[in-house]
C-alpha cells in the first residue's frame, strides 16, 4: 500500500527510537529473531523473521557485498533512481501476534508512507542508514502478549532478552 501521509518524518511523540540489537536464532524454534533495544532505555522487543529476512539484515549488518544486488539493495537502487529517499521506518502495529511496519519515504517533497513487514522495513533502514522507531502502543501490547503466553513467562522473556551477552548474540553485535 501507498499513500501520502500528513505526518512529517521526524519522530512522532509516540514512537520509540530503537537500534538493532542483534540478530540470533531462537533456542526453542531455530527461527531468527530480530532484537530491538529502545535507545534511552532497557526495553527491547523481539521479532521473529524469515531466514532470508535475517539473512539480507545480516549481510548489511556485516557491510557484505554480494556480486549482484540483493532484493533490498534494488529496492534502495530504485528508490534513489526515482529521486525519492527513506527517511524512517516505524514497527506500527502488533496484530494477532503479527508486527506490521511502514517505510517512511520523501519523493518530490510529498512524504509517502509504504506498508511493509518489519523485517524488510529493517534491512532498507540499514541500507539508508535511517532511525527504526517502535510505536509505544507496540511496545505495550508485545509485553501483554508476552504475558498473556501460557508457555513463556513475560518477566523471564524479558530479564534474558536484556542480559544476553554479545556472544550470546551472535556475530551481529552492533
Amino acid at each position: 500500500m501507498i499513500a501520502q501521509a500528513p505526518q512529517s518524518a521526524t519522530q512522532a511523540p509516540d514512537e520509540v527510537e530503537m537500534q538493532i540489537r542483534g540478530l540470533m536464532m531462537d533456542p526453542v524454534t531455530n527461527m531468527p529473531i530480530i532484537v530491538l533495544k529502545d535507545i534511552a532505555s532497557d526495553t527491547v522487543l523481539p521479532i521473529w523473521v524469515g531466514i532470508f529476512e535475517a539473512n539480507a539484515i545480516a549481510l548489511e549488518l556485516e557491510k557484505t557485498a554480494t556480486p549482484r544486488p540483493m532484493t533490498h539493495d534494488l529496492m534502495q537502487n530504485m528508490a534513489r533512481n526515482l529521486n525519492a529517499e527513506v527517511r524512517k521506518v516505524v514497527v506500527s502495529e502488533l496484530r494477532e501476534d503479527t508486527f506490521y511496519a511502514v517505510i517512511w519515504m520523501d519523493h518530490a517533497g510529498e512524504t509517502v508512507a509504504m506498508d511493509a513487514r518489519p523485517s524488510d522495513a529493517i534491512a532498507l533502514a540499514l541500507r539508508w542508514d535511517c532511525p527504526i522507531y517502535v510505536n509505544r502502543e507496540v511496545l505495550e501490547n508485545s509485553r501483554q502478549a508476552a504475558a498473556g503466553a501460557q508457555t513463556v513467562n513475560a518477566d523471564e522473556m524479558r530479564r534474558w532478552l536484556e542480559n544476553l551477552n554479545d556472544d550470546e548474540m551472535g556475530r551481529y553485535k552492533m
